[in-house]
């Protein structure tokens, strides 16, 4: 989710059990008429950002990564918006994303001379529970994470503290999600500050097989990031160092073998920033606090906003590219960014 003021927070209503259930009920009836079960077709309209640092155009290179390009991303369509995590397929344009209303957002990625263009093929669904019905009517909406392993795509959802699995591979945006055994402590998270980062563990590494996660900012008593690494009923933790008061908004793995951790920073006094981290998987064992290089910090002063999703696919060239995306809150104050680099260091 995002950070206050600029990025403000959905709150639940208080007022009572009696209040929330009539909240739950209110909400499935909107839900149901506001975002039809059936995938749609929208229109998503790309403005191309041609420079990354809005005082020096000519710049590429920001610490390990070169500015290829990006877009800010607008459509009609009222589910659009709040995009929370992406996965882009290995040809490096088809891709899936989720929103934070409880939606799928799937797409191809159009490029021009390597730099991204547009996106065409643009369909929106809600994300379906067992039963059929989108979970968000049953208010596990906030959806914040998102990851593939063994072909199953996995999704964190913030406030109710759930993993769930869905076989999108084979039915597509109505695919019906399965949630997963979680560890009893997930119900003992900082509030809307937990599962934003969701890994699968590459086959050829000593984690293979298990779900990588790393909270927002539900901290130990040092004040690191609890972390988790989750295989079948299999449950390790460990913690990530947490510096300069950044929080974890998203995750992907870097082949072969580390984990790229992307991070947001909001105070009044310093604004806002982001930053991305390298964690070798190596480092990552029960028990241990990991913690990694930063390859690029950035604040207002470059094109950024809430950025919260990162993946990473390499291209036709061999070159390794990193794709970022933000979540506006469905706010006009905000932006839907689209940003891609490539990573240019060791």
């Amino acid at each position: 989710m995002a950070p206050n003021l600029i990025f403000t927070r959905r709150r639940w209503l208080s007022g009572g059990l009696v209040a929330a259930i009539l909240l739950v009920v209110a909400g499935t009836l909107a839900f149901g008429a506001r975002y039809p079960a059936a995938p749609t077709t929208i229109d998503i309209q790309a403005v191309p950002i041609t420079s990354f640092d809005n005082r020096d155009a000519s710049r590429v290179r920001f610490g390990e990564l070169e500015f290829r390009g990006g877009l800010v991303l607008t459509s009609k369509n009222d589910a659009f918006g709040g995009i929370s995590a992406i996965n882009v397929e290995p040809d490096g344009a088809h891709f899936l994303a989720i929103t934070d209303n409880g939606s799928w957002l799937r797409g191809r990625i159009v490029y021009d001379k390597g730099r991204p263009a547009g996106i065409a093929e643009a369909e929106i669904a809600p994300i379906l529970g067992a039963d059929g019905t989108p979970l968000a009517a049953h208010g596990w909406f906030d959806v914040e994470s998102l990851t593939e392993l063994d072909g199953m795509f996995y999704i964190g959802i913030e406030r109710v503290e759930q993993i769930v699995r869905f076989d999108v591979r084979r039915d597509g945006l109505t695919a019906r999600g399965e949630p997963i055994a979680v560890p009893p402590d997930f119900k003992t998270f900082t509030f809307n500050k937990s599962l934003e980062c969701l890994a699968a563990a590459p086959k050829n590494s000593t984690l293979a097989g298990n779900l990588i996660v790393v909270t927002e900012r539900s901290l130990d008593a040092a004040g690191n990031h609890r972390s988790f690494l989750l295989k079948g009923d299999k449950v390790e933790r460990f913690t990530v160092k947490r510096t300069d008061e950044f929080d974890v908004s998203d995750c992907t793995i870097l082949p072969p073998g580390d984990l790229l951790l992307l991070e947001r920073f909001y105070t009044p006094a310093r604004g806002v920033a982001m930053r991305i981290r390298r964690v070798p998987l190596a480092s990552i064992k029960p028990g241990v606090v990991a913690d990694g290089k930063t390859l690029i910090e950035a604040d207002l002063g470059y094109q950024i906003d809430n950025m919260e999703g990162i993946a990473v696919h390499r291209n036709a060239q061999g070159e390794t590219i990193i794709t970022l995306v933000s979540d506006d809150n469905f706010s006009v104050i905000q932006r839907n960014l689209l940003l891609q680099f490539t990573l240019v260091g060791n």
